[in-house]
């Protein structure tokens, strides 16, 4: 943290100036090029069903291979591949439940 000294102060006019990146600009807003990409709920969301959705994808791509070559795929992995996917759902449609609830929660507060 700086600490002013007696030169840098004079009477009640002090010059300010930005030593936190996330702290407003002298326009009211952060600036863009340091702006944060990818820490947003939408972007969290987005991220969280594409992994859903690929869990799914190898879950089904796996019992697919057992079917057509029983041979080239444990048992348990299938077991563990449609288990890995189906608590992705789960909590994928958990948290949309939870997200829509609190949407038409602050639609009615008036």
């Amino acid at each position: 943290m700086n600490i002013l000294n007696a030169a840098q102060v004079s009477g009640d006019i002090v010059s300010m100036k930005r030593t936190y990146p996330r702290h407003l600009g002298a326009d009211g807003r952060i600036p863009v090029q340091e702006r944060e990409s990818g820490t947003g709920f939408g972007t969290l969301l987005k991220k969280s069903l594409m992994d859903a959705n690929a869990l799914v994808q190898d879950s089904a791509s796996l019992n697919q291979q057992m079917l057509m070559d029983p041979e080239s795929v444990d048992v348990h992995d299938v077991t563990i591949a449609m288990a890995k996917a189906n608590t992705a759902i789960s909590l994928t449609k958990a948290v949309m439940d939870h997200a829509l609830k609190a949407y038409r929660e602050i639609i009615s507060i008036r």
